[in-house]
């Protein structure tokens, strides 16, 4: 899919001049507030309610779920003077999951998955939505979906678990099915929760974020950057958390082992809540950054001092199939405990630039890199 880099480049130039004022946090200018690695830069684009997972079309159409408020959005002109904003859907049913595929765009609810046909020439009057499948596991925690078209033009999902820690069948899995929802089979097993996966452009694998259970503590378990190296392995989820961590309950300790599932490529910060991630295979970017990887983290509740609220970067090693560091890249939406954003997801841009959404204040924010 290929959207046009010089007009997306044009029409970003007076983005930050024309953001509508925000509800929330006043004092908060991403521009300033925002720290960066030197030659950064971020503006805010948009305000769209609780935006969650964003997706491309073939025109440059911005389309982003959300899980609160129940809609999906269509963006026209992202960064012109005057951006237009269509909400496709209401009254959804967390519709977190966006994926554009040859001309139709997949909505991922709770329990359904829907695609709205042809979707980009019917922005004036969008038609009502297909339903592709209404079976999909729905209850309990963790119901939201993240989805995306792979290599292989199959349609990858994410399918939480319905509980802090449980065992339950057929949940807490990747899975992926024909575009028509037929034919779906588990990729990865062993999983919490997962909002966020993408392909290694060089190795083809698979990598994903795994949020681990709560209550155990301010500092244990870690989150998780996974890779999957064998498909259907099973990443330790209910019996394992992090490397090493033993699940507290006996019935579920005995499941299984640690040593017998599949580690984390990186244990990342406890409860930062890792969402959205990506690797790199832009040109704007240094050198440094290409095909490593980027990842939203949306910040932790189940603690006594909070962290996370940032974005955070994991280097991988010259064969790019394992984690070699874990550092912060952007932070600042967390000041003195006092929270000004969540980031959510992250989006490469046709010029090499990346966007991050924002559901605690509602915006989609670029970053940019300039010498």
């Amino acid at each position: 899919m290929r959207i046009s880099i010089s007009l997306f480049r044009a029409s970003l130039l007076s983005a930050a001049l024309v953001v509508p004022a925000m509800s929330i946090a006043q004092d908060f200018d991403p521009a300033t507030a925002v720290n960066l690695p030197d030659g950064f830069r971020i503006e805010q684009l948009v305000e769209l309610p609780n935006a969650r997972a964003m997706s491309w079309g073939e025109q440059g159409t911005l389309f982003v779920g959300t899980m609160s408020k129940g809609k999906v959005y269509a963006v026209s002109g992202l960064g012109s003077a005057s951006p237009t904003v269509v909400t496709l859907g209401e009254k959804l049913k967390m519709p977190t999951g966006v994926a554009f595929h040859k001309g139709d765009l997949y909505v991922a609810e709770r329990k359904r998955l829907i695609k709205y046909p042809d979707i980009e020439k019917q922005l004036d009057n969008p038609p009502e939505p297909v339903v592709i499948r209404d079976d999909l596991p729905g209850r309990g925690l963790h119901a939201w979906k993240y989805i995306a078209f792979g290599p292989d033009g199959k349609l990858y999902m994410t399918i939480g678990a319905p509980c802090n820690v449980c065992d339950e069948p057929g949940q807490g899995v990747i899975v992926r099915m024909n575009a028509d929802g037929s034919d779906q089979q588990v990729v990865a097993r062993g999983i919490r929760n997962s909002v966020g996966f993408a392909w290694h452009p060089q190795t083809g694998e698979l990598w994903f974020t795994d949020n681990n259970r709560d209550r155990m503590g301010d500092n244990m378990p870690p989150g998780e950057l996974n890779r999957v190296a064998a498909e259907g392995a099973h990443f330790g989820f209910p019996f394992c958390h992090g490397r090493d961590i033993v699940e507290p309950q006996a019935e579920l300790a005995a499941l299984g082992s640690c040593e017998d599932s599949v580690p984390p490529a990186q244990e990342l910060g406890p409860h930062v809540a890792p969402l959205g991630m990506l690797i790199y295979d832009g040109d704007m970017f240094p050198g440094q950054y290409r095909g490593q990887v980027l990842i939203a983290e949306h910040g932790s509740w189940d603690r006594s001092e909070k962290i996370g609220y940032r974005v955070s970067f994991v280097p991988l090693s010259t064969d790019f199939r394992q984690a070699r560091g874990y550092e912060v890249f952007a932070s600042g939406w967390l000041r003195d405990g006092e929270v000004f954003g969540r980031p959510v997801a992250l989006l490469p841009a046709p010029d090499g630039s990346v966007l991050l959404s924002d559901d605690y204040r509602g915006a989609i924010y670029r970053i940019s890199y300039t010498e």
